[in-house]
């Protein structure tokens, strides 16, 4: 399997002499394979524009084929239409093209066991999110990050029949992937799902959406890869009108900068109106919760002490259990979002929040760097234990008191700093001590961000002023 990502990632610094760049490789070797197991599972592909097709051409009737291709494929409805929407190719030089074919051929995708297709993927999207070029930390979500949030939050479609886990911001689909690779793991690969729910399961239980047309593909094929025909609507989730469909379980990491079209939208389910994006996503994420259902979401910062911050989670606190809160280790997202200190809240729809507990992983923890200290499943054992088997946070827990990591803290005590969750009490002594400082990079980084976050806020209340001053 390494050996796959290997070969093919060693390719995509040749295509880069070709001025192909890292997504637009990916993206390219996501039509190729897909054709490639289409023809090994005798999959419908218009006559003529399969595997074989490419196969038989070279020089410039080999890119005009693939061109004609893509714009017929392009053209076909259902998941076949969906996966090429907006396809074009990029490939200059035939030679490498060729190439490319040639060593998708020599492996039987299909024959490969379903965690080895979707692990090689998964493989080629972290080494260009790794690789830190822009744009690749947009879709891309630490996968050791995401795999502990979804043995926390347990989303099991056997619950019942109608049971769906969605992502409203799903970018490559990792959070979708990880949800079904928890399946298969805790059924014995899949051995202990009832025949006649597997079907189900495969095909009317994974929902995302995004508002790039590029990693919506990626998760689609992402998806495909591990089994799964999922739903990933392409649009702008908090802009658009709310769909009218519920979820039992929510998993998302909402793309950070906070700003999205700098205007609220016009959602008459929004009780807050702000033009801060991830605030936004928290309302959605509450209102298309099912009665019951749960949620965990990951969000800057700044974010929970944004301006309206506070209104928002007063009214998440009204309507859900908020009750578990993580701070993330300085430099998770390294290195593609680096400077951005981060969390995930853990709610549960339908009981108000009478105590939430927060749980510091990172305070007098050494910051996540690329090479030497990697983001591991080491960062988030102790969370993890604290957290407890129930995944809507009913376990029993035991509060570690000011020396300690986890804490609890009443409403009336959130109650009283406005419902805002930035809430520290551990003395960080690797800040103090001038030799634990992070990278002066990362330290800069973050204070760009937290930066930007005054700015809105000053915009915001710039547009208010503005607003008042044309009433009166």
């Amino acid at each position: 399997m390494i050996d796959i990502v290997n070969k093919l990632w060693g390719f995509c610094h040749t295509l880069r002499h070709d001025g192909i760049d890292y997504g637009d490789y990916i993206e390219q070797l996501t039509y190729l394979l897909f054709l490639k197991m289409a023809d090994e599972k005798d999959a419908h592909i218009p006559a003529g524009y399969g595997w074989d097709s490419l196969k038989d051409k070279s020089a410039t009737a080999l890119t005009d084929h693939y061109t004609e291709i893509l714009r017929m494929l392009r053209e076909e409805k259902g998941m076949l239409g969906d996966i090429f929407a907006q396809s074009m190719p990029r490939f200059n030089n035939p030679v490498n093209l060729k190439r490319l074919i040639t060593l998708i051929d020599e492996v039987e995708w299909t024959e490969l066991g379903v965690d080895v297709k979707g692990e090689a993927f998964e493989g080629l999207l972290e080494r260009a999110a790794s690789e830190g070029k822009k744009g690749a930390g947009q879709y891309f979500t630490p996968r050791v990050l995401i795999q502990s949030i979804v043995r926390l939050m347990k989303p099991d479609p056997r619950t019942h029949k109608g049971f769906t886990i969605s992502d409203p911001a799903c970018g490559s689909g990792g959070f979708l992937v990880a949800a079904y690779e928890w399946l298969l793991e805790v059924t014995n690969k899949g051995a202990l799902i009832d025949r006649n729910d597997y079907k189900r399961i495969r095909t009317k239980t994974y929902f995302g959406q995004d508002l790039v047309p590029r990693p919506r593909r990626l998760a689609l094929m992402n998806l495909y890869l591990h089994g799964i025909e999922p739903t990933i609507y392409l649009g702008d989730t908090i802009y658009e009108p709310d769909k009218g469909e519920r979820y039992d379980c929510i998993l998302t990491n909402p793309p950070f900068g906070t700003k999205g079209a700098n205007q609220a939208p016009e959602r008459s389910d929004f009780t807050i109106e702000t033009s801060n994006k991830q605030l936004n996503f928290v309302q959605h994420v509450v209102n298309v919760l099912k009665p019951g259902g749960r949620a965990a979401m990951v969000l800057p910062d700044n974010v929970l002490f944004e301006d309206k911050a506070g209104d928002v989670f007063k009214i998440l606190m009204e309507d859900c259990n908020l009750h578990t809160v993580l701070r993330l280790p300085r430099g998770t997202f390294t290195p593609y979002s680096q400077g951005v200190k981060a969390n995930v809240i853990f709610f549960q729809k339908g009981l108000p929040t009478k105590e939430t507990w927060i749980y510091d992983g990172r305070s007098n923890v050494p910051g996540v760097t690329k090479k030497d200290r990697p983001l591991t499943p080491a960062h988030f054992e102790e969370f993890e234990k604290c957290y407890g088997k129930d995944p809507n946070g009913k376990s029993k827990r035991t509060d570690s008191g000011e020396e300690g990591r986890f804490r609890k803290f009443t409403l009336d005590q959130i109650k009283e700093r406005n419902y805002k969750l930035d809430i520290m009490w551990l003395r960080d002594e690797s800040l103090e001590n001038a030799e634990d400082l992070p990278e002066p990079q990362v330290l800069a980084s973050e204070a760009i961000t937290e930066l930007e976050a005054i700015v809105d806020d000053l915009k915001d209340i710039l547009e208010e002023l503005e607003t008042n001053g044309n009433e009166g």
